[in-house]
């Protein structure tokens, strides 16, 4: 459970800020859309050896 900590004199947009920040930074949005639907563990592997291929390129291209 995510727990927001209010002052007294906060908003509720800014309560409602930190609680989207929080949400971001766990990651619940992602596993929910991950969850909806079955993906293979071979997909998921080819999805994240071109995620590594793609990054390297960058750093490469980065170092040059």
């Amino acid at each position: 459970m995510i727990i927001v900590p209010i002052k007294e004199n906060d908003s509720i947009d800014k309560a409602l800020k930190r609680l989207k920040k929080k949400f971001d930074k766990i990651g619940i949005k992602k596993e929910i859309r991950q969850r909806q639907e079955f993906t293979k563990k071979s997909v998921i592997r080819r999805e994240q050896l071109r995620k590594a291929i793609y990054v390297q390129h960058l750093r490469e291209a980065e170092n040059e």
